[in-house]
């Protein structure tokens, strides 16, 4: 495990812990990949492959479709067209989704502390029930904003001025958990504490360029740093 913190990190109580959900709390790559090759081949193109959307994901269904075009050598005129297909089939994509090892764990800990927990994704909303109730998580968050549950997404910091609102929570008494540079841009403009984890899809960059409060290689060793620090 490894943990690298900077010097605006300080112990403070916190109420609510905010986390991003694919390359945070699930692996979902698999079943991205399977869309967008479906769709692809709809559109009579060639395959991605699980590697090439793994660099893809983390600004929504649309830009991970455009990219999907603009890699393939389509014309982004169709991307509309494609984004209905990609709609259609990631529909039915959700069984190889699972998550991080540790976190239903993990969040049961936070739970167990008084946390209150809640979800900010660039995921679109509709699909955000059949995977929660896939991992069991039907009833863990207090809230659950989607990428078009609001006008803007992330790294826009609305979504998650829009879960403290909701909740009664200062932004200050807040922690934003992610995986890619979305999520600290958001957490940071928001003016919350930012905590970050290696494992996740970042474009392929370090997600210590972001330079989040601290980063962690586990959800567990996370979860540790949050109780010690933050309880």
């Amino acid at each position: 495990m490894t943990k690298t913190t900077n010097s605006s990190t300080h112990s403070s109580k916190k109420s609510l812990i905010i986390f991003d959900l694919d390359g945070t709390l699930i692996d979902s790559v698999p079943d991205l990949a399977a869309a967008v090759d479906a769709t692809l081949t709809a559109l009579n193109a060639p395959t991605a492959g699980v590697d090439h959307v793994r660099t893809w994901v983390g600004n929504g269904s649309l830009k991970l479709v455009e990219r999907a075009l603009v890699w393939a050598g389509l014309p982004l005129t169709e991307l509309e067209t494609a984004h209905k297909i990609f709609l259609q089939k990631y529909a039915h994509c959700h069984d190889k989704t699972v998550e991080y090892a540790g976190v239903s764990e993990g969040l049961e800990r936070l739970a167990k502390q008084g946390f209150r927990l809640a979800i900010c994704t660039n995921k679109p909303v509709q699909f955000l029930p059949e995977i929660l109730k896939n991992m069991g998580w039907t009833d863990t968050f207090a809230c659950v904003i989607g990428g078009d549950s609001l006008s803007v997404k992330k790294p826009d910091p609305a979504p998650l001025h829009h879960i403290c609102q909701t909740l009664g929570v200062e932004n200050t008494h807040a922690v934003m958990v992610g995986d890619s540079e979305n999520d600290i841009l958001a957490g940071k403009n928001a003016g919350m504490t930012t905590l970050a984890l290696s494992y996740g899809y970042n474009y392929d960059k370090p997600i210590s360029d972001s330079r989040p409060d601290a980063v962690f290689d586990e959800f567990g060793a996370l979860v540790d740093f949050i109780l010690g620090h933050f309880a």
